[in-house]
């Protein structure tokens, strides 16, 4: 007999079972794009020269210079948290150009004809950007560690770091998926991306405090995913640097858009095939 509300057993065994096929489905896709990233390591090479630029330059010459007040906290410390928040949004916000080469070379197509749901080709290319980002976050902890950035190793925070690594990368290269969809233009993708990336870095808390903002730029700064990112990042990379807005409210945050992006991107992701 079947309670109002809740599930007979063959009920609750589909839906397990439909939950496991869509995350195999899920990791299948992750799988197919982590051997893209295993044939192309100089790719990752070349994205870490920027972020090694920034801290060696100008995180060194703002440290010595005190011209940005970060308390008690050294500015080459407080710094690397939002290069590596840099280098996840770098890095995945042009992951959506992949979508057009694949359209160009009719490999969507033929994804598009298998059963898989359109929400897992979306999450699964979202969590191959976080594998991308994790491969930086690693050349951002050798580096902080050769700097002598009072990086927290407790093997938590470490796990946490790459939680929040995975979620923001998921978020910004979903969003660049869904504009992909909707642009179809290889050169209008980048023009837009770029216009995005810039305003993104500057209206976070990734290289100056939000209380030295303007009133106008700490409204922004509020609804930017990335200062969730780096808050989280933050808390969790250094020794005694406590959350602003909570782990927890930086978690909810980051997962609600991802959430969000990946059910818009399986409604337009059929779109980049016409």
């Amino acid at each position: 007999m079947q309670l109002n509300g809740s599930l007979s057993h063959s009920q609750y065994a589909d839906l397990t079972a439909r939950t496991a096929q869509f995350f195999g489905k899920t990791l299948t896709i992750v799988e197919i794009e982590a051997r893209k990233l295993r044939h192309d390591p100089i790719d990752l090479l070349a994205r870490a020269i920027q972020p090694t630029i920034w801290l060696l330059v100008f995180g060194e010459v703002f440290t010595r210079a005190r011209v940005i007040p970060t308390g008690d906290l050294p500015y080459r410390d407080f710094m690397a948290p939002g290069i590596l928040a840099q280098s996840v949004l770098f890095i995945s916000i042009f992951y959506g150009i992949s979508i057009i080469w694949e359209r160009d070379l009719g490999i969507i197509q033929k994804i598009l004809a298998t059963p898989t749901p359109r929400a897992a080709l979306v999450l699964g290319k979202a969590l191959a950007a976080g594998l991308r980002s994790l491969s930086q976050a690693l050349i951002i902890y050798v580096l902080a560690l050769v700097l002598g950035v009072q990086v927290s190793w407790h093997p938590a925070a470490l796990l946490g770091v790459g939680l929040f690594v995975v979620l923001a990368a998921a978020l910004f290269a979903t969003l660049s998926l869904i504009i992909a969809c909707l642009i179809k233009s290889r050169e209008r993708f980048m023009g837009i991306v770029q216009v995005l990336t810039m305003p993104l870095f500057f209206a976070s808390n990734a290289i100056y405090p939000v209380s030295v903002m303007p009133d106008w730029l700490k409204v922004v700064s509020h609804v930017n995913p990335l200062t969730y990112e780096v808050d989280g990042i933050r808390a969790l990379m250094l020794v005694g640097v406590p959350s602003e807005f909570g782990l927890m409210v930086d978690f909810a945050i980051l997962l609600g858009i991802v959430v969000a992006l990946v059910l818009v991107g399986a409604r337009v992701y059929p779109r980049v095939a016409t």
